[in-house]
């Protein structure tokens, strides 16, 4: 017993040795979990690199000038930085003004869909109606069936009402629910207020508030990251948009960014064709693509960790 506590018969002492077995094994655990994290990085390198890649490549092309162009040798960092094609293109683009319109547009609609897609999913998640399931099928069909299918009966509508060439049929959908991707958010919001447990909703009713009082005193306040996820989705579609401004503003002077770069590259293909083509058309589609996609990067930049928050808490990524 006396040998067994103090040292083994070879002189070697037991506890030192499980000790030094013990750090063996957390050396190698954290091998691993280093390699992991590693391997993590490396994965999140590459996606970010995949996505970043265009947007880098955009940024080098605009800032060329002609001999930076002209050479093979200059791919990446021109050798000098020019701005005159950025300084084209803002004022190609009407920067300024198509700015004011895009903004407003974009937030207009936002806000409208933020609102009334949140009363008609707190509708489909809590409330019992006649035809329930039937609605929420049609619902789902306008999310399903593309834009283009149904747009030329939206296109005679509106010219028999007057309104071609003005921003209404593009924000009146958005009051109702509808518009640009008005059933995705619908379906959003459905699914966060079908998470939110009844008891709530009982205790409000218990104090005697009404179905429309529960909705704004005690779910919609709990909806934040649901708001903040739909008003980013619905600001960000709304501000690339080509196709529905086009279709409604045709032959309109002020129009917003998204229109800009299709008439610059029309502009841009009716002068190659007379004249022949220019080394910096390129250069001047990067740099009027870069100011169009600039505002939405900024707002994402400062949003991103509610944003990110917001989607796995509503349950978009299940």
């Amino acid at each position: 017993m006396t040998a067994l506590k103090s040292k083994r018969t070879d002189g070697i002492d037991w506890r030192a040795g499980l000790t030094k077995t013990r750090y063996v094994i957390l050396g190698k655990e954290a091998d691993k979990g280093l390699i992991f994290r590693a391997f993590i990085y490396l994965v999140l390198i590459d996606v970010a690199y995949i996505y970043l890649n265009p947007i880098l490549f955009m940024i080098t092309t605009m800032v060329k000038n002609s001999q930076d162009l002209l050479d093979p040798a200059v791919s990446w960092v021109p050798r000098a930085i020019y701005t005159g094609v950025l300084q084209d293109a803002w004022t190609k683009l009407k920067y300024p003004s198509a700015f004011t319109i895009s903004a407003i547009l974009s937030l207009t609609i936002a806000v409208l869909q933020t609102v009334s897609c949140a009363v008609a999913g707190y509708a489909f998640a809590r409330l019992e109606f006649p035809f329930k399931k039937t609605l929420f099928f049609c619902l789902l069909l306008t999310f399903i069936v593309p834009t283009q299918v149904v747009i030329l009966p939206n296109l005679i509508a509106a010219s028999q009402l007057g309104l071609m060439k003005t921003y209404i049929p593009i924000v009146v959908p958005a009051l109702f629910g509808h518009g640009l991707k008005g059933a995705l958010f619908v379906i959003i919001y459905r699914q966060f207020f079908s998470t939110q447990p009844k008891e709530l909703e009982e205790a409000a009713k218990i104090d005697g508030a009404n179905v429309f009082k529960i909705f704004y005193k005690v779910m919609l306040p709990l909806a934040k990251p649901a708001i903040l996820v739909v008003f980013l989705f619905s600001f960000v579609w709304t501000w690339n948009d080509y196709y529905l401004p086009s279709m409604y503003l045709n032959g309109v002077k002020e129009v917003p960014l998204s229109m800009g770069i299709s008439q610059i590259s029309a502009v841009l293909t009716q002068q190659a064709a007379e004249f022949g083509p220019s080394i910096f058309d390129e250069p001047l589609k990067m740099a009027t693509s870069f100011l169009i996609i600039l505002p939405p990067l900024v707002l994402y930049m400062f949003t991103q960790r509610w944003f990110v928050e917001g989607v796995e808490r509503t349950g978009l990524v299940e």
